[in-house]
C-alpha cells in the first residue's frame, strides 16, 4: 500500500515474498517488519503475510520462544511453524546499539512495524515511535501489550491468560457449579490479533486515502475480548445485573444448548429465531408448548429452559447422532454435531472447501494446515511456506537488502548481536 518507490532491496523483498509460488495476494508490496514475540504481535503478521505481505520477523538471537514451545516434531515447535509461516526470518538483538540500527534500517521502506515488549522497552532502546517516525513519517506502528501503553496496569506485562481473565471471559465460562474457567488455548491473544489487523488496515487505508503519515496503534490484549462480550457493560450498567456461568446455554436466549445422542455423540443446538424454535419443539414431539404464551419471545422461553432442554434432551437420546441430523436437516432446523480436531479432519465441507490446506515442509514433510482465511475469490490468501530456521534470511535480508557486508554479519553472529 506504500505510495513511497521501493528501492531495489524493496524490490527483491517482493520477489522474495512471491517465490513461495502462486498468484501474489491482495498484500502484495507491503513491507511488515514482525518484532513481535509469542503469539498477538506476531499472529498479526501472520495474517497479514498469508494474503501476500512481504513479512520479515526478527528474532532475538537465541530464538523466538515459541520455537520451544509446546508440541514438537523432528524438532520443530508446531506453534512456532503455524505462527510464522510465510515470514521471511532474520536475527537481531534489539537490545543492542547495533541491533537497533538494524531495525531502523529495515523499517525507512516499510508500512507497518509491530512489537509487542512491555511498555517502555522500545524507547529504553531508542527506538520510541518518535524515533521510528522521524525515519519512515509513513510507518503504521502496531504496539501490541497486555494493558496498553497508558494507564496505572500499563508498566505490568500481560499475556493472553491474563486478558481472559480480567476482561470478564473466564468469569462467565465455565458450569454454574464450576470455577471459573480459562480456555484451553490462546483465545486472548487470538482476538487481538484480529482486531489489531484490521486496526492496521484501518491505519493504512486512512494513510493511503488521506495522504496522512503512518500513526500508533496501542492494542491492549484485554480490550478486544472485553468487547466480543457482547452489551455485557451495558447490561450492568443498565440492570445492575452481573452475567454468570451458565454452561452451555445462555441467559439470553432458549433453546440452545449442548445435547447428547443415542450413540454418544454430542451435538450444538441453536435456536434462536422463533420460527426455529417452533420447528424443534414440533420435530421433537412437544408442539403443544408453541401455543403457551411465554414461547413467544425470549424472555419467556429462556425463563423455561430447563423444561425446553428436558424435552428436546429426552428425544435426541433417542436418537443416534446420524438420526438426529438428518431430521433437524428435514425440518430446516439449526443443530451441528460438536467435533473434535479427527473429526474435522475427515468432514466433507471441510475438504471440498480446503479449509485445511497441505504444504510442503523440509522437516515435517507434507502438512495439514489451516489455510488462509477468509476467502477472497479473486485475490486469495495462500500458505506458501511454515516457519523455518532461525535467521535462514540473514543473508538474503542484511546483505542483499539492505547492503550490508559477510564480514559485518559474521563479526555481528560472533558478538551475539545476530
Amino acid at each position: 500500500m506504500s505510495e513511497a518507490p521501493r528501492t531495489d532491496g524493496g524490490e527483491a523483498a517482493g520477489a522474495a515474498a512471491a517465490a513461495g509460488g502462486g498468484t501474489a495476494g491482495p498484500l502484495s508490496g507491503l513491507r511488515v517488519i514482525d518484532a513481535g514475540v509469542l503469539f498477538a504481535g506476531p499472529v498479526i503478521g501472520t495474517l497479514l503475510a498469508d494474503f501476500g505481505a512481504d513479512v520479515i520477523k526478527i528474532e532475538h538471537p537465541r530464538g523466538d520462544a515459541l520455537r520451544t514451545l509446546g508440541w514438537q516434531k523432528n524438532g520443530v515447535s508446531l506453534w512456532w511453524a503455524f505462527v510464522s509461516r510465510n515470514k521471511r526470518l532474520v536475527t537481531a538483538n534489539l537490545g543492542t546499539p547495533e541491533g537497533a540500527e538494524l531495525l531502523k534500517e529495515l523499517i525507512r521502506d516499510a508500512d507497518v512495524l509491530i512489537e509487542s515488549y512491555r511498555p517502555g522497552t522500545f524507547e529504553r532502546w531508542g527506538l520510541g515511535p518518535d524515533v521510528l517516525s522521524r525515519i519512515n513519517p509513513r510507518l503504521v506502528i502496531v504496539r501490541t501489550s497486555g494493558f496498553g501503553q497508558t494507564g496505572p496496569y500499563s508498566p505490568r506485562p500481560g499475556f493472553g491468560t491474563v486478558a481472559e481473565s480480567v476482561s470478564g471471559f473466564a468469569h462467565i465460562n465455565g458450569q454454574p457449579d464450576g470455577p471459573p474457567t480459562l480456555p484451553p488455548f490462546a483465545l486472548g491473544d487470538g482476538v487481538a490479533s484480529l482486531f489489531g489487523t484490521f486496526a492496521t488496515m484501518f491505519a493504512l487505508y486512512h494513510r493511503d486515502t488521506h495522504a496522512a503519515p503512518g500513526q500508533v496503534i496501542d492494542l491492549a490484549i484485554y480490550e478486544p475480548l472485553f468487547w466480543l462480550l457482547g452489551p455485557q457493560a451495558l447490561v450492568y450498567d443498565q440492570l445492575g445485573i452481573v452475567q454468570g456461568r451458565t454452561g452451555s446455554s445462555t441467559e439470553w436466549t432458549a433453546p440452545r444448548n449442548a445435547y447428547q445422542a443415542s450413540d454418544g455423540r454430542w451435538l450444538g443446538l441453536s435456536a434462536s429465531s422463533q420460527s426455529i424454535a417452533e420447528r424443534v419443539m414440533r420435530l421433537v414431539g412437544h408442539p403443544e408448548v408453541i401455543e403457551k404464551p411465554w414461547f413467544a419471545d425470549h424472555t419467556g422461553r429462556v425463563e423455561n429452559q430447563k423444561l425446553l432442554d428436558r424435552y428436546i434432551g429426552e428425544w435426541i437420546g433417542r436418537h443416534s447422532s446420524e438420526e438426529v441430523l438428518a431430521a433437524f436437516e428435514g425440518a430446516q432446523a439449526v443443530i451441528g454435531p460438536i467435533y473434535s480436531i479427527a473429526d474435522i479432519f475427515k468432514d466433507p465441507q471441510y475438504i471440498a472447501r480446503e479449509t485445511i490446506t497441505t504444504v510442503d515442509d523440509p522437516k515435517l514433510g507434507p502438512t495439514r494446515v489451516q489455510n488462509a482465511i477468509p476467502r477472497l475469490m479473486t485475490t486469495p490468501g495462500r500458505v506458501r511456506h511454515l516457519g523455518g530456521e532461525l535467521g535462514q534470511n540473514n543473508e538474503e535480508i542484511f546483505c542483499g537488502e539492505l547492503g550490508h557486508t559477510a564480514a559485518e554479519l559474521a563479526e555481528w553472529k560472533a558478538r551475539e548481536i545476530i
